[in-house]
């Protein structure tokens, strides 16, 4: 029998006459050090109906009053499904076409998964896996916000491994056959967004399940971004259901998560290296690390104003090299409390900054393989942290799609 991994919600979604561009904003973790874009945005939605004032922007944590805030979310959610501002569209998944400000266009199926059978944990069966290690201490205040809300706003983009594109893609090509529950522009330079009805969602969970025994790895889906977001709502499951009888338990809408799901294969998924640079090391650092360096490939270098550009023998799988350095760093940091280390994108910004700091080591990080990920994961290895980026900030998925979790 098949598994029930995934589930056709019952999605809701703006009334007609709705500002959509004010109404979807970028998720709650993005522009931290910018509180200025949130500050422009809380301009842009005010008096409006709009996910802004559904979500905690993450910049605003420190300098809010919490518990207020979050009173004030659950207010807004409540004035929204009291006034009908929010409406059930019925039972259906979305497919979903991204257009970012870069060109890039990018598929995702708006559905809803089965908390029970994912898990950030190591050594727990499941369907469902963290790509990138969760750091616990960063759940709770996230809780706080999940306990006492009606309904959620997912920004979890979900990846399946799909190499021959048998699901989403044909779904796309016959999109004008399909029903178009919004199309606009996204605001702060977000792109376009269009959505369309899915309404025959078991011939889709059909190929789901397909794919899964087909990949026979164990795996249906990895999470590709907002994994602290899918790892609270299943904090928040785990403390609801001690309390539920079975049948409860079964039925109960917070037990699955509303996501996206995109194939690793689409070509608008963009995996981008995230540097690291070493401040107030020495010379220990680079020979410890060249020692601790396995395999016969080139595709991680060494930068400083020492030693210029050298390369690093590393393995095949760039998933495996950023497993090796992390570790390396987080052992050596915890000998050497002087030494700091900073996550950077772009390859020149990284220079740029060694350049400037003469006892700074950059280490120059590969591009992840799109074959990497599944490969790692299936074997109940989870990658370090900042191991790759989805493109960037505002790249990043916009709130829009809503399901009650009570």
């Amino acid at each position: 029998m098949d598994k029930m991994i995934i589930k056709a919600p019952h999605i809701l979604l703006p009334k007609k006459g709705i500002d959509m561009n004010a109404y979807a904003v970028i998720a709650c973790d993005q522009f931290t050090s910018q509180p200025e874009y949130w500050d422009e945005l809380k301009r842009e939605t005010e008096n409006k109906v709009s996910t802004f004032h559904m979500i905690y922007p993450e910049a605003y944590l420190e300098n809010t009053n919490q518990e207020e805030y979050i009173e004030n979310i659950n207010k807004n959610i409540n004035s929204y499904l009291l006034d009908k501002s929010l409406v059930d569209i019925g039972e259906c998944f979305i497919l979903v076409e991204r257009t970012t400000p870069y060109g890039n266009r990018r598929l995702g199926l708006v559905i809803s998964i089965d908390l029970e059978e994912y898990s950030y944990k190591h050594g727990v069966p499941c369907s469902i896996k963290a790509s990138e290690a969760t750091i616990e201490e960063r759940i709770p205040p996230r809780l706080k916000i999940r306990k006492d809300a009606q309904i959620e706003l997912p920004h979890t983009l979900l990846l399946f491994d799909d190499k021959e594109k048998t699901i989403v893609e044909p779904l796309y090509r016959n999109k004008d056959k399909l029903p178009c529950l919004y199309d606009f522009e996204l605001n702060q330079n977000g792109g376009h967004i269009k959505g369309y009805l899915i309404k025959d969602t078991n011939e889709v969970i059909k190929k789901f399940n397909e794919l899964y025994k087909k990949n026979n790895n164990g795996l249906m889906f990895v999470v590709g971004d907002g994994n602290h977001s899918l790892a609270t709502a299943k904090a928040h499951w785990e403390n609801l259901k001690k309390n539920l009888s079975e049948e409860e338990r079964n039925s109960h809408p917070a037990r699955y998560a509303l996501v996206e799901a995109n194939n690793i294969y689409d070509e608008g998924i963009k995996f981008e290296p995230i540097h690291r640079i070493l401040f107030n090391c020495s010379n220990d650092f680079v020979e410890g690390l060249e020692k601790v360096m396995e395999g016969e490939e080139n595709n991680c270098f060494l930068y400083s104003q020492k030693i210029g550009k050298k390369p690093l023998k590393s393995p095949k799988n760039a998933a495996k090299t950023y497993q090796i350095v992390q570790n390396y760093i987080d052992e050596y940091i915890g000998k050497h409390h002087e030494t700091k280390v900073d996550f950077i994108h772009d390859e020149q910004s990284l220079i740029d900054v060694a350049n400037k700091n003469p006892d700074s080591v950059a280490i120059i990080m590969p591009a992840l393989g799109k074959g990497d990920i599944f490969e790692f994961v299936a074997k109940d290895m989870v990658l370090p942290r900042k191991s790759f980026s989805m493109g960037h900030a505002n790249e990043k998925r916009y709130y829009l799609e809503a399901k009650r979790i009570k």
